[in-house]
């Protein structure tokens, strides 16, 4: 099970990780983690930085350490890692790489309501999103590639689970859409009479009723 951290925002350990390297103000912050793909690794919202870096000073994860000015622009505060913040980064990767979690993907969340579309219409749209997947699959395959001549693996493993996680959900809808075309997808007749008719199928009708009613508390 998660822990509860002080803070608990993912753009705080992307923050913690950037300043392992070297103590940066701010800016510099957000250039690394621009420049290394950070937001594509996780939720980043620019506009929370300051607040994050705040929160991290705040509970002695970070500490400044001078304040520099270039120019006529504004002075900016440098701050370093912390020992705790060493500590915090390495037993966060550690829950993130060994405890899985519960996440709603997008297109969980569409499947969780495919009943909604026809199932024909529902054919042709996981067609389109598999001729998307299988875009996708080989631009990445070319891009791990290219980098891969110049970067260690150990800075590519998470878009290499990317690749491998588009790969699987290409099988996947491959798969279901096999079903569909065979016509061995179960219930499929019951979807079909569904959208046709506007009649809800009773077995459909009954189960939605079991499923949605609150039990009884006992005496």
């Amino acid at each position: 099970m998660a822990k509860r951290r002080k803070v608990n925002n993912l753009m705080a350990l992307a923050v913690l990780s950037v300043l392992v390297h070297r103590p940066m103000h701010p800016y510099e912050i957000a250039s690394a983690l621009r420049g290394w793909g950070k937001d594509q690794d996780m939720p980043i919202k620019w506009g929370s930085l300051y607040t994050v870096v705040g929160n991290l000073d705040k509970h002695g994860f970070i500490t400044a350490v001078e304040s520099v000015r270039a120019g006529r622009r504004p002075e900016r505060t440098v701050y370093r890692i912390t020992d705790a913040g060493r500590a915090e980064l390495v037993d966060w990767a550690r829950e993130l790489l060994a405890t899985p979690m519960a996440e709603y993907p997008r297109f969980r969340a569409g499947l969780s309501v495919l009943a909604a579309v026809h199932p024909d219409e529902a054919a042709d749209l996981l067609r389109q999103r598999l001729r998307q997947v299988v875009e996708n699959i080989t631009a990445a395959r070319a891009e791990l590639a290219g980098h891969s001549t110049e970067v260690p693996r150990l800075f590519l493993i998470e878009s290499e689970y990317d690749l491998a996680m588009r790969e699987a959900e290409a099988a996947w809808i491959r798969t279901v859409l096999a079903d569909f075309d065979s016509g061995t997808f179960p219930g499929l007749d019951q979807w079909r009479a569904f959208h046709e008719t506007g009649e809800i199928p009773a077995e459909l009708a009954a189960l939605a009723e079991r499923t949605s009613t609150p039990d009884e508390p006992s005496e």
